[in-house]
């Protein structure tokens, strides 16, 4: 399969883990000998705010939108944190995945934000989506996800609920016509 590196998944709606279910992964890195690394990019986590976390990991609080949710990332290393973001910043350990996003997993670029020096849009996430090598592809094959191409409006968005039907609105997906079953039509 080719590399799904810069789009995201879209959970089909039989996806049964509910870690999963009806969530949008942007896919960060998916090689045949590595396997696939995304964030889940419509879940929040309830309980935690960025400012909340700047004062936990005692970094100046953001000067802007102190009350930016966390996202729930994924379920691997959930205590890790990743920052997906336009690629308009970059530092020596920033992943750019394409031409319009990148990741960094320091400090600095919470403290970049905390000063209002950092990327123009970003988001903040606990945990990643991992899968081992042809595991993300034997699930694209079992009808677990769709993949479409990523678009800032859509990612960065603040309307979480609403990103799994938009996403499969790129496709042209009517969800009254899928069903729950693979291989019927």
């Amino acid at each position: 399969m080719d590399s799904l590196t810069g789009q995201l998944l879209v959970a089909m709606p039989q996806m049964m883990d509910p870690r999963f279910a009806r969530s949008v992964v942007y896919i960060c890195a998916h090689s045949e000998e590595a396997g696939a690394m995304g964030l889940v990019v419509n879940k929040l986590l309830q309980s935690l705010t960025m400012d909340e976390l700047f004062t936990h990991l005692k970094l100046e609080p953001a000067r802007r939108n102190q009350l930016n949710p966390v996202h729930f990332g994924g379920p691997v290393e959930p205590g890790r944190g990743f920052v997906l973001h336009t690629a308009d910043y970059q530092e020596e350990s920033t992943l750019a995945v394409s031409a319009d996003f990148a990741v960094t997993a320091t400090l600095d670029i919470l403290r970049a934000i905390g000063r209002g020096e950092g990327p123009q849009r970003s988001l903040l996430a606990l945990g990643y989506a991992g899968w081992a090598p042809g595991q993300l592809d034997a699930e694209m094959q079992a009808n677990g996800w769709l993949s479409v191409e990523a678009d800032a409006e859509l990612v960065f968005d603040d309307d979480d609920d609403g990103k799994w039907q938009r996403a499969l609105a790129k496709l042209g997906v009517d969800l009254t016509m899928l069903s729950t079953d693979a291989g019927h039509a």
